[in-house]
């Protein structure tokens, strides 16, 4: 007769997946921009936001350094967008046109709430300055990826300085258009609002275009 060995049971919960972790992190994200909004981000703890979202301190505290970071999961979702369509940027067309057809600040999945919180972040980053911070260096991540596009397309490496420079002045056209998108919405988005961004970028990066 063979022994048969048998596994031992897997103690405690088990291990969560990065999609799990992505999506948990957007939800606290989402509770925290409503608290910040509310009731402004000094006013607002990091044991609200955990609770608002459901979850313990403990890992509202794995999951985000200091409360301020709560808001990159959805800042990094409109960086994430226009690195995504800049990427997608066929050869044969101008990039402006190529904007215009096919950009939008968030990809096409996100949900109209999501939109509205991602323009609640951009305004609020014009008063509170250490959400202003974590924005910042999220468009530095941005830069970096528009610099590597860019840099393919003129044939030259990404860490060129006139490759950086187009990359970086790009990254600064989006970053005023954006802020510019978001006060036009504080009463709510709209069809009109988001085609006038599209607008608005296409031609801010055409007339950056024809200086440099």
């Amino acid at each position: 007769m063979t022994d048969v060995a048998t596994e031992k049971p897997r103690r405690g919960r088990p291990p969560v997946s990065d999609e799990q972790r992505r999506l948990q992190r957007l939800d606290i994200s989402r509770h925290a921009v409503r608290l910040f909004s509310e009731q402004g981000v000094a006013a607002t703890s990091g044991e609200q936001i955990a609770q608002a979202a459901g979850v313990s301190e403990r890992t509202f505290w794995r999951h985000f350094p200091q409360k301020e970071s709560c808001v990159e999961p959805l800042l990094t979702k409109v960086v994430d967008a226009f690195c995504a369509v800049v990427r997608a940027w066929p050869r044969e067309v101008e990039l402006i046109d190529h904007l215009r057809e096919a950009y939008s600040p968030l990809e096409d999945t996100a949900s109209d709430e999501d939109i509205d919180a991602v323009l609640s972040v951009v305004r609020l980053t014009q008063s509170e300055r250490a959400l202003r911070a974590a924005y910042l260096m999220l468009r530095e991540r941005a830069e970096d990826a528009l610099a590597e596009v860019l840099g393919e397309r003129m044939g030259r490496p990404a860490s060129d300085i006139n490759v950086r420079v187009r990359a970086a002045s790009m990254s600064a056209a989006l970053k005023v258009s954006t802020d510019e998108v978001a006060r036009a919405a504080a009463g709510g988005v709209t069809t009109e609002t988001l085609e006038g961004h599209r607008e608005q970028i296409a031609t801010a990066l055409r007339d950056l275009s024809q200086m440099l």
